[in-house]
């Protein structure tokens, strides 16, 4: 039996049942996700606007989005923030980096022109990087070993309610243009700035400090981690943890990642729609992801009905790919895209990557393999996303196909190489990895 403390007094143990301690620490957890998706939506819906104020070409289109909070420099911020939650501790990246991200905010309010915007990107952008593997690896370490599923999957729970809520502000603020997204970004400071506040009390991971003492090493604070050595990342096991949930993960992150940034841009330059239709619809969608995540990921996502949920929602989003580059962009095209692409979201591939990412590496380097993972997908997104623009305004079918094709590549790896660690502890899913080398 393994029993993990994660708050002053209270046990945590793999068998028992959620209560309200579980719930309130992965809340904590998963805004970093809320500011995340906030984030990138809010710059989405300002994307137009400010390429209209400060007279963008599309490659300056590219440059925001690249270098934003959905591309490279979230990418570099997780990268160096998964290499310090296994360094010197989950808390500590944890606790801070919200600071970091509400200074961010602050050049993206305020900013005149575009190196100003370019400047607050890229510091809001290393902030919620720095949080997402830390955030992420902490809900898996203190979760039971049948909900941890359901407790990952309330990040992706808060990493649509972000957009939702953020867009609808986009929306009512509209009018106001480039004064309206300032105000979206001055929620997002608020939201941090509160999220930072509360988290004060959580305390280090126990799995992070059991693994440290076993392994011998004094660090700050009493704790003990392991050293982190390069074989560390290359025994067999990681390895192929590594090519399955990379091989999965990107092609469908290249996808979310152009719809999430750039839809309400494409809609706008493609479609023919106003500001405010393509930012309720955008809207619209991520409500949808929240509910499926709700209501059918959560209760399902830690049962032996993995295959079945995944391949549905993979599906699903390659159908609504299909429906994008059979027919033209319009808004009832973009209505039917949406509520079958969000469908399919809820329960596919962007929460499976949640939980296997955090499941299929030990404690020691769990926060870097993850970030890793998430941040190498975030920096090529970054590459992409130089393409997107150019291909919205020349050739938006063929950026449909290359779109659904890379979701149908995805969900095929999901389904081929998908592992059986439903209900298993930690320890168990390492053990089992272990012994299968």
């Amino acid at each position: 039996m393994v029993t993990v403390s994660t708050t002053r007094g209270a046990q945590v143990k793999d068998d028992e049942a959620l209560d309200r301690r579980h719930w309130r620490w992965a809340v904590l957890a998963s805004m970093a996700d809320y500011i995340d998706a906030g984030s990138i939506v809010a710059g989405s819906a300002g994307l137009a606007l400010w390429a209209s104020a400060y007279n963008l070409s599309s490659g300056a289109v590219g440059l925001i989005a690249a270098f934003s909070s959905n591309a490279i420099s979230a990418g570099v911020g997780c990268l160096i923030g998964g290499w310090l939650g296994d360094r010197i501790g989950r808390k500590r990246v944890y606790q801070w980096d919200l600071l970091v991200y509400a200074f961010g905010t602050l050049f993206v309010i305020f900013s005149p022109s575009l190196p100003g915007l370019l400047v607050g990107f890229v510091i809001v952008g290393l902030a919620v990087g720095a949080d997402i593997p830390t955030s992420w690896t902490l809900i898996a370490e203190f979760s039971p070993a049948r909900a941890r599923g359901r407790l990952l999957g309330l990040t992706n729970v808060f990493w649509s309610l972000g957009p939702v809520l953020t867009l609808a502000l986009a929306w009512a603020l509209a009018p106001l243009g480039v004064l309206g997204i300032r105000i979206v970004f001055a929620h997002l400071l608020v939201v941090a700035l509160v999220t930072w506040f509360f988290r004060r009390g959580m305390v280090e991971s126990e799995r992070w400090r059991n693994a440290g003492r076993s392994a011998g090493q004094a660090v700050a604070g009493g704790a003990r981690q392991a050293t982190m050595r390069l074989r560390d990342f290359t025994t067999r096991a990681n390895l192929r943890a590594f090519a399955f949930v990379f091989a999965m993960f990107l092609p469908w992150n290249l996808v979310a990642g152009t719809a999430g940034f750039f839809f309400p841009y494409i809609l706008r330059t493609v479609g023919g729609a106003g500001q405010g239709t393509s930012v309720a619809l955008q809207a619209m969608g991520f409500l949808i992801v929240s509910i499926t995540t709700s209501v059918v990921f959560m209760p399902l996502s830690d049962t032996r009905h993995r295959r079945l949920l995944f391949g549905i929602g993979a599906a699903l989003q390659a159908i609504a790919y299909g429906v994008l580059f059979t027919f033209p962009l319009g808004v009832t095209v973009a209505v039917v895209y949406l509520v079958v692409n969000n469908l399919g979201s809820g329960f596919g591939q962007g929460p499976f990557f949640r939980v296997w990412s955090t499941e299929l590496f030990p404690t020691p380097i769990r926060a870097s393999s993850q970030a890793l993972l998430y941040g190498v997908v975030r920096i090529l997104i970054g590459g992409w996303s130089f393409v997107v623009p150019v291909l919205a305004a020349t050739g938006f079918h063929t950026l449909a196909l290359i779109l659904l094709l890379l979701l149908v590549a995805s969900g095929v790896v999901g389904l081929v190489f998908m592992p059986r660690t439903a209900g298993k502890t930690l320890e168990e899913i390492q053990a089992e990895r272990a012994a299968a080398r």
